[in-house]
């Protein structure tokens, strides 16, 4: 197996989901050491099994799938069933995948995946809460000198929240966690909403995918369709976002995303702002660079690289 050594954490979600599957339609492009998952969108029990089940329809069992943390680190579980459905993948049909997880607790796994290969070589795709990663952090910090490349679906700052009126979920959900992973002095991405409202699921770009006729394909239709609805019955939107699937599009092809370096910091002291992500991008000796921020994202072309790899069934482009 080529490619970048990849750990995917996530909280499997409809778009976490997508996610998953355009990066199992990657071989050429990842080595996937395992994927993580957490509670976030909905409880463990249902983000780990729906990962398994999503590595099942990609027809990559040879990817262990890894349970993590239960809650966040100091705070009562959160869920999001209202936007991703009781089982977290709308209304796809269940079934028990035929391969059960890895015994190995989630952050074990990040802490012996990253200390077993070269400085810099493991890369982590964050499209959840952040609470794995943290507490590997917080086991080994050694970690942080270690790992490699850390790009992360979170945040909100011009495009303001999808919680609150300033907090995007997967801060919100454990903010006490990405205070902890931007304190670590990673070579740290954020893709937040200000990006991620820029690559839009529209009608036609679903439809390209329901024409498609692989598995993969078939199952990110049934999922942005219903993501497309729920979110027109809540919100109004016709046009959902796809906001998970951006960082593994990120690190396929980083041209499709423009970023600035930002000194960023989390609110985590008031109920009213929680989870608020202050992107700073005028920089001093004080307030040096700790991440870089997504500005704007080539919507066009996500669609055009998800449906063109989702179209080869996972084959090498």
């Amino acid at each position: 197996m080529s490619g970048i050594p990849l750990i995917i954490d996530c909280d499997p979600g409809v778009d976490d989901a997508v996610a998953l599957l355009l990066a199992f339609a990657a071989p050429d492009a990842f080595e996937l050491i395992g994927v993580t998952t957490t509670a976030g969108n909905v409880d463990i029990g249902q983000t780990v099994r729906n990962a398994r089940l999503i590595r099942q329809i990609a027809g990559r069992g040879d990817v262990p799938v890894h349970a993590g943390a239960a809650r966040p680190l100091t705070r009562a579980p959160v869920g999001a069933s209202d936007f991703h459905g009781e089982s977290g993948l709308g209304d796809f049909p269940l079934v028990e995948p035929d391969l059960p997880a890895d015994p190995a607790p989630a952050h074990d796994a990040i802490i012996a995946a990253v200390m077993a290969r070269p400085p810099g070589a493991v890369r982590l795709a964050v499209t959840g809460p952040m609470t794995n990663l943290a507490l590997a952090l917080l086991k080994a910090p050694q970690i942080a000198g270690r790992l490699g490349p850390v790009v992360a679906m979170g945040g909100a700052r011009s495009e303001g929240g999808n919680v609150t009126a300033s907090a995007e979920f997967n801060i919100w959900a454990d903010p006490e966690a990405a205070v902890a992973v931007l304190a670590a002095g990673l070579d740290l991405t954020l893709i937040g909403l200000d990006a991620t409202h820029q690559v839009r699921a529209t009608r036609e770009r679903i439809a390209r995918l329901k024409a498609i006729d692989t598995p993969s394909a078939q199952a990110a239709w049934a999922v942005l369709d219903f993501c497309q609805r729920r979110q027109k019955d809540l919100v109004g939107w016709d046009d959902p976002p796809l906001h998970d699937p951006c960082v593994i599009a990120f690190l396929l092809d980083p041209a499709l995303f423009e970023t600035r370096p930002a000194h960023i910091r989390v609110e985590t002291g008031s109920d009213l702002t929680r989870g608020h992500a202050q992107v700073e991008f005028r920089l001093s000796a004080a307030s040096p660079a700790n991440a870089r921020w997504a500005t704007k994202a080539d919507g066009q072309g996500v669609f055009d690289l998800l449906t063109r790899r989702l179209s080869r069934s996972g084959l090498a482009s």
